[in-house]
């Protein structure tokens, strides 16, 4: 049996494969972008933004759930099995897509969608925090966001393209199964449990004789009781809400006003583009830096890019710098903010402490869903983007 060592160097090979992993992770919900909120207005005939907006919410509803569970889980079930249950769980999702006679259909899919994102995702970051230890945790979460989000940007892209010819439902269909079952047959046969490495770094750096604290501690640590903490879990829940706002509102903003299925394509995989991109480089520079001044600046940065959108119109051109600037501001974010939560607590509280923040990150696609949804319905999309661009801003100056 090979030593356990901590490092990025040192454990390689299994970092890379999970950072392959959490791609197909992203790809999930990349082929979704383009597609979905189309595929209600053109099969259903849905006309209704909160309407349409509804498998975010369920989607949000799980995920946050799942993260909460698979917090407690990862310690007592094991990181590996829960990545596996979680590929298990995304096999039907294409299925019920394919059959789906009415919408109600559509929102079960994405509720066990949310349940696989939730189990899937979690477990490749807590891994690869585990893996390299404190050092490069900046790095190895920059490292696992951008593989994550680049499977978004590119499923979404291409998704869109394909949809210009082909129905979007087959297009989302058949990307979907072809994941699941390919990335579920990676797990099984090649990731390895983390057990050993959280066990080396608690005796390294910690008390030995710790054991993670309850739930419900950490619950209130990480949702009120420690301003750090509470920080770092509103603005991972507005970050989220304004991304369901992309994910829904977004691509009917630009079908309002004539854009193609391809060009919405193209908009909508710039945002998770740049933002997977940039993460590589923000988890680094917060690694020098500290990790406050980029949330701080991620966070603005977001807030003008939605404004930008706002104004629009639904220009192509300046749709297109708007996403490209919400991708920065969210690549300066996301990985930044669990390296913050991960900083603050110890290796056995770790995963809980993480599952706690993403079940407030993941609300945000519960909020950012009814909230846009209702608002586009009353003032129009570009006044859904308005509010949710102010809120981001105030998100900001909160942290």
């Amino acid at each position: 049996m090979p030593q356990v060592q901590l490092g990025l160097r040192e454990n390689l090979s299994q970092f890379s494969l999970l950072v392959a992993v959490n791609a197909f992770v992203g790809a999930m919900v990349g082929l979704e972008r383009s597609t979905l909120p189309l595929t209600g207005e053109s099969d259903f005939g849905l006309t209704s933004g909160a309407a349409v907006l509804s498998f975010i919410v369920a989607f949000g509803l799980a995920k946050s759930f799942t993260n909460l569970a698979a917090g407690v889980g990862a310690e007592r079930l094991g990181r590996r099995r829960l990545l596996i249950l979680g590929w298990t769980v995304a096999l039907p999702v294409p299925l019920l897509i394919a059959v789906a006679p009415n919408w109600a259909w559509i929102v079960a899919a994405n509720a066990l969608l949310g349940i696989n994102q939730g189990l899937a995702w979690s477990m490749t970051v807590v891994m690869k925090i585990d893996l390299v230890g404190p050092k490069r945790r900046g790095l190895a979460l920059g490292l696992n966001e951008a593989a994550g989000y680049g499977g978004v940007a590119v499923a979404a892209a291409v998704s869109g393209w394909l949809a210009a010819d082909f129905a979007p439902r087959d297009v989302l269909v058949v990307g979907a199964a072809g994941i699941a079952l390919i990335a579920l047959a990676v797990s099984v046969a090649f990731v390895r449990d983390t057990a050993g490495h959280v066990r080396l770094e608690q005796d390294r750096h910690h008390d030995s004789e710790e054991r993670a604290p309850r739930l419900a501690e950490i619950f209130r640590d990480a949702s009120y009781r420690r301003p750090s903490l509470r920080a770092c879990s509103q603005a991972g829940l507005v970050n989220n809400l304004n991304d369901a706002l992309a994910w829904g509102i977004i691509p009917l903003f630009l079908a309002a006003h004539g854009a193609s299925p391809s060009r919405i394509g193209l908009v909508a995989g710039l945002y998770p583009g740049v933002w997977g991109v940039g993460q590589i480089l923000a988890g680094q520079w917060s690694d020098r830096i500290g990790r406050k001044p980029l949330i701080v600046c991620g966070m603005l940065v977001q807030a003008a890019a939605l404004a930008t959108l706002a104004a629009s119109e639904g220009t192509i051109l300046l749709a297109a710098i708007a996403a490209v600037g919400l991708g920065a501001g969210t690549a300066l974010v996301y990985p930044t903010l669990i390296a913050a939560i991960s900083d603050a607590v110890s290796p056995v509280a770790r995963a809980p402490t993480v599952g706690v923040y993403r079940f407030w990150r993941d609300m945000g696609y519960v909020a950012g869903g009814l909230l846009a949804g209702i608002a586009a319905d009353a003032l129009g999309y570009g006044g859904a983007i308005a509010i949710v661009a102010a809120l981001t801003a105030g998100s900001g100056v909160w942290v």
